[in-house]
């Protein structure tokens, strides 16, 4: 079993700071892909950031400046560094990650989200 815990979020100003971090832990092998998506009030989820296992990352392009994604491979942990929040960042944020485990199969797994609210 894999259990993804979420922590970070909370209420900031405008222009303020949050660090979200995802904790995986359970039967895991490996980490693939690990990422962030966020659903909105009214809107449908979307895609934040992504990062795979080599480093490398996506972002949406309403966070690409501001937002940066990172993964500590030894603690199984992704995070999210938000700067410069806006009120459109204001939205429920879910970790989701690409697990295999001692099989050799992947299969992807969703946090049960954190709130970020930017409002003054």
């Amino acid at each position: 079993q894999v259990q993804l815990v979420e922590s970070g979020g909370g209420l900031v100003q405008p222009g303020g700071s949050l660090r979200l971090s995802c904790a995986v832990s359970g039967s895991i092998f490996n980490i693939n892909v690990m990422g962030w998506h966020r659903q909105a009030p009214g809107k449908q989820r979307e895609l934040v950031a992504a990062i795979i296992s080599s480093g490398g990352t996506n972002y949406a392009e309403s966070v690409k400046g501001r937002f940066t994604i990172s993964r500590d491979n030894a603690k199984n942990t992704v995070y999210l560094q938000m700067n410069s929040l806006k009120a459109e960042d204001t939205a429920a944020y879910f970790c989701n990650v690409d697990v295999q485990n001692t099989y050799g199969t992947f299969r992807t797994y969703w946090g049960q989200g954190t709130q970020v609210t930017v409002s003054s």
